[in-house]
């Protein structure tokens, strides 16, 4: 009951690249940074497994940004010829390569990353990739000249990807698409398919990780704009209710979404944010278990499962490290709290 995990990112340590920033620097260099980036990844899977986390991931050590470590392995990308273009319906301004040819990928895109942290973790093993819609909202389209046409080609490297990692040893795999609360009519209408395309023949857990990004000034200032109720999530819901994906993340505690939206997910399974990541205050164990307890009422025990608001990537190391002791111990005690009522 209440399988606990968080969201996907992690922050790199200081010696693999940059701190607090969406798209770092490594700080190192061809097989010098193929080392750092695998021991950045062992620990952070010791520290989820410390912190007494349920399900673990490889933490996007691997990866600048969650989606350009996978565009990196993709034909027909531009990388050399990055342009400024506005992202998330122009809340901030991002360095993005274009598309430039057809879509093809090069080979494997995190096979590395994700046997490295099979081999080492008896734990259930999550996996971020970034979904279609989100893709095609970070990257500057010469080529294709349609979005839906585009999140399609994306969604088929994405399904050739998925379907590797699955054969990896990758127990859950999670699409994050925060584009999905930005674009909520598009999201709707053709991104649920595109998601769909992306994981068919899956036979692993799905999932598919909506929020209101990370905890950059861009988004808490967009937020601020959002009014006392948070509704984005009430255009899509039904439509991932109809969908073949298993697992919906959505953004909770201190947020402004009615919990009462969790109830548009009947029989899904529902990642319930208890940890904000716009924040450095680490939670106490009792604000995550009364977070848990709110979804409760919207939500059956065995579909909740205690997650990140969102990836926590941009945060200070030690901050990140607390959170997660604190979603492990406020999950023990709604754990205890049920047991006892």
């Amino acid at each position: 009951m209440f399988e606990t995990s968080i969201a996907g990112s992690l922050p790199k340590p200081a010696w693999l690249a940059e701190t607090h920033k969406l798209w770092p620097q490594w700080r190192a260099d061809g097989d010098a940074l193929l080392q750092a980036k695998a021991d950045a990844t062992l620990l952070w899977i010791k520290a989820q497994e410390d912190a007494g986390l349920d399900i673990v991931c490889d933490g996007e050590q691997s990866r600048q940004h969650f989606v350009h470590g996978f565009l990196e392995q993709v034909e027909g990308i531009d990388f050399d010829n990055k342009v400024k273009m506005g992202i998330r319906d122009n809340r901030y301004d991002a360095m993005v390569p274009q598309v430039v040819a057809a879509l093809r990928l090069k080979g494997r895109v995190h096979a590395f990353e994700a046997q490295l942290a099979r081999a080492h973790t008896k734990k259930k093993l999550k996996f971020t990739l970034p979904g279609p819609m989100t893709i095609v909202d970070t990257v500057a389209d010469r080529f294709y000249g349609d979005k839906v046409k585009l999140a399609f080609a994306f969604a088929e490297l994405l399904n050739q990807e998925a379907l590797a990692l699955q054969a990896d040893g990758v127990d859950i795999i999670q699409f994050d698409e925060p584009a999905f609360n930005v674009y909520m009519k598009d999201a709707a209408d053709w991104g649920v398919k595109a998601l769909e395309r992306a994981a068919q023949g899956l036979t692993c857990t799905t999932a598919v990780h909506i929020c209101y990004g990370y905890g950059i000034k861009a988004n808490t200032d967009w937020k601020s704009t959002l009014g006392e109720k948070w509704r984005q999530y009430e255009t899509v819901f039904p439509a991932l209710a109809r969908s073949s994906i298993d697992q919906v993340s959505l953004e909770c505690i201190h947020s402004h979404v009615p919990p009462d939206l969790m109830a548009l997910l009947p029989g899904k399974d529902v990642l319930v944010g208890v940890i904000d990541v716009a924040s450095d205050e680490v939670e106490t164990p009792e604000e995550v278990a009364d977070t848990i307890g709110r979804a409760l009422q919207f939500v059956p025990k065995e579909r909740l499962f205690p997650c990140t608001n969102c990836g926590l990537a941009p945060m200070d190391r030690d901050v990140a490290w607390r959170k997660l002791q604190a979603l492990a111990a406020g999950t023990r005690l709604a754990r205890e709290r049920i047991t006892a009522s």
